[in-house]
């Protein structure tokens, strides 16, 4: 008898067989079928264990059609695993936790329904963008940390005397986290964004120490880019050296990438929970200890 499978699809086949090596489970393929009319048909191929499945999925563009083969494959698993474990290493729609303007749908309220309804008994996040969120499951549910291994591949660089920064204050935290594990000093910017229309601004503050730094701005995701550019472009303002980009999950909708590397920075540093050209630095690991 299977005693352990790991079930992912697409983007996420990487982490799902990587896991699955680790840990001597049974890899489940599945193939994704789409219809002219976009609806997805899924297959599975392989033995799906009796006790317990992982499967791993993250919820990224297109997001709808992610979140509903996550669920499709949660659901599948259950009909013949007594436990499923659910890895979400991004999870989309974590930054519609509570209603910011009279009449917003708290999606994430809704995805933890779903989540359960499907059959799930535990959900894993990578760094997830508001951990209030997670309060909308009532099944269990775990945040695990991607810093540790961003920083490991910041290390190689061996830049000296870098300087951790924040694009905004709601990442402080992260950042003093990243810098303490660096061996580091930390500052975090002041960011205003217009809840009505998006735009972003940067207070210019006290930035002595900055000129003549390796800069590393450090966030848990990036989406547009915006916060990013501003960021950049305030810095090198100051006088610095080169200016690095450190995140766990790197949409990078709208050529964001291309408009950071315009702005000044060097180079965009970001693990696979989302593949991309950035995605360098694996969480299997971490995906591993949290199982």
């Amino acid at each position: 008898m299977t005693k352990l499978s790991v079930i992912s699809s697409g983007s996420s086949n990487e982490i799902g067989r990587k896991l699955s090596k680790k840990i001597k489970a049974n890899f489940v393929k599945s193939q994704i079928r789409v219809f002219a009319d976009g609806e997805s048909k899924i297959t599975l191929s392989g033995k799906i264990s009796k006790r317990k499945s992982i499967v791993i999925q993250s919820i990224h563009p297109p997001v709808d059609t992610n979140l509903i083969h996550a669920l499709s494959l949660i659901a599948k698993a259950k009909e013949t695993s007594s436990e499923v474990v659910a890895v979400i290493p991004y999870m989309g729609y974590a930054r519609q936790d509570r209603e910011f303007l009279t009449g917003e749908v708290v999606t994430m309220k809704v995805l933890g329904k779903l989540f359960k309804g499907a059959g799930a008994s535990k959900i894993i996040v990578v760094d997830i963008h508001s951990k209030i969120g997670l309060k909308h499951f009532s099944i269990k549910t775990k945040n695990v940390s991607a810093i540790p291994e961003l920083v490991r591949h910041i290390k190689k660089l061996e830049l000296k005397d870098p300087l951790i920064i924040s694009p905004d204050q709601g990442g402080k935290e992260r950042a003093e986290e990243f810098a303490k594990e660096l061996g580091s000093e930390c500052i975090a910017l002041e960011k205003k964004r217009d809840r009505k229309t998006g735009k972003i601004s940067i207070k210019t503050g006290k930035l002595s120490q900055v000129a003549n730094r390796n800069l590393i701005l450090v966030d848990d995701m990036i989406s547009t880019g915006g916060s990013i550019v501003e960021a950049t472009q305030l810095l090198k303002k100051q006088k610095c050296k080169k200016v690095y980009v450190a995140c766990t999950h790197a949409l990078l909708m709208n050529d964001a990438e291309k408009k950071i590397k315009r702005s000044g920075v060097t180079e965009i540093i970001s693990t696979n929970t989302i593949p991309g050209k950035t995605s360098i630095v694996d969480i299997s690991e971490i995906i591993l200890k949290a199982i």
